[in-house]
């Protein structure tokens, strides 16, 4: 007997779909399952239903002062099923993170800032004495199954008069480390973009790909992208919406996608202000901005579910199959006008919206 049977679902591509699940895993995907289950939830071929959606650039600590949220309200309550904080704690709190996460319904992990207390400030790359090699590494080993990557912030701001170097520092640790994931935010320079992306590999990950800024991937003199970036994105580099309360585009990535170039991802980079003031709200509504702009659901389902589980190695995510977590997100596409609005002001104008109905965890239905 499984502990509970989705029956009637359907997937965005309109096909019939039915899942089991027990303890907690999926145990089969066919068009139906005829047995018998504890709980039985019949979607009455109303709702869509996919892998459960992962944000996979969060600031959700909840003690910070500058960037925070709290899991739940940015999680399971908008249809997201696992979330990665992408660097707001460093190696001296990310221990008091991972404990608090330990009560939450949503799946946490993180990627720990190679600044060793995180964004306490907003230069927090500023001191280069506050990157320490050997403090990552004994949170890697401490922390194996929550820290799934590393984050560098690369803008004026945050780097200082430092430059380069803390990107420089970043690779080193990532190289001691069998090539854990990395994350890297772009903004003001210096450093320039290109200096970034010239120390990228294929993999990386670029976020906040489709800021409006002059040191952005967009050439503000020709409407075009820039050669560099273009090269980048074709070697592999992992381009992230990261959208944010400043760093999300629509022309720039309109621009973009004319060009052939299209996000690897999608994420929020969302904390409680930009939340609940906007422009972000939450991930739906990131991926209602990318489906304007010219993507299709079925892709942008994939750049929500497969591929962040890929990048940052869920191995166990991102997949509506048998053997994978009973994590699920039940959803609805309506006809419906919504004004959107981007990190610079702009607008642009939904025909259909995407709305989280049920977020299943693990195998536990919650309702959104």
């Amino acid at each position: 007997m499984f502990d509970l049977l989705i029956k009637n679902g359907k997937l965005i591509t309109g096909e019939k779909v039915e899942v089991a699940v027990k303890d907690g895993v999926i145990l089969a995907v066919e068009t139906e399952i005829e047995s018998s289950a504890k709980e039985v939830l019949d979607l009455e071929g109303k709702h869509y239903l996919s892998a459960g959606w992962v944000d996979d650039h969060v600031h959700c600590y909840e003690k910070m002062t500058l960037y925070y949220d709290y899991p739940d309200e940015i999680g399971v309550t908008k249809g997201v099923t696992t979330v990665i904080d992408a660097g707001t704690t460093g190696a001296e709190n990310i221990g008091e993170f991972y404990e608090l996460t330990k009560a939450v319904k949503t799946n946490v992990y993180a990627l720990v800032n190679i600044s060793k207390w995180g964004i306490v400030e907003q230069d927090e790359l500023a001191d280069l004495t506050k990157i320490q090699a050997d403090l990552v590494r004994e949170r890697l080993a401490e922390f194996p199954q929550f820290i799934v990557g590393i984050k560098a912030r690369m803008s004026k701001t945050v780097v200082g008069e430092n430059g380069i170097t803390p990107l420089e520092l970043a690779k080193d640790i990532q190289r001691e480390n069998q090539n854990l994931p990395l994350m890297i935010h772009i903004g003001s320079a210096p450093p320039e973009l290109h200096e970034v992306l010239d120390l990228l590999d294929e993999g990386d990950v670029l976020t906040h790909c489709f800021n409006g800024k002059p040191n952005g991937i967009l050439d503000k003199e020709t409407d075009q992208i820039k050669d560099f970036a273009r090269a980048a994105y074709e070697k592999g580099i992992v381009f992230d919406i990261g959208h944010g309360t400043d760093s999300f585009n629509f022309h720039v990535a309109e621009t973009a996608l004319k060009e052939g170039i299209k996000a690897t991802s999608i994420s929020t980079d969302i904390y409680h202000r930009n939340r609940e003031n906007g422009p972000v709200y939450d991930l739906a509504t990131t991926m209602e901005k990318l489906h304007v702009v010219g993507y299709s659901w079925e892709e942008i389902l994939d750049k929500v579910t497969a591929v962040p589980a890929r990048y940052f190695h869920l191995e166990k995510k991102g997949h509506l199959k048998a053997g994978y977590d009973a994590d699920l997100t039940i959803f609805d596409v309506e006809d419906g006008e919504k004004t959107l609005t981007d990190s610079n002001g702009f607008t642009r104008v939904a025909k259909e919206v995407i709305k989280p109905v049920k977020t299943i965890i693990g195998g536990t239905i919650y309702d959104n």
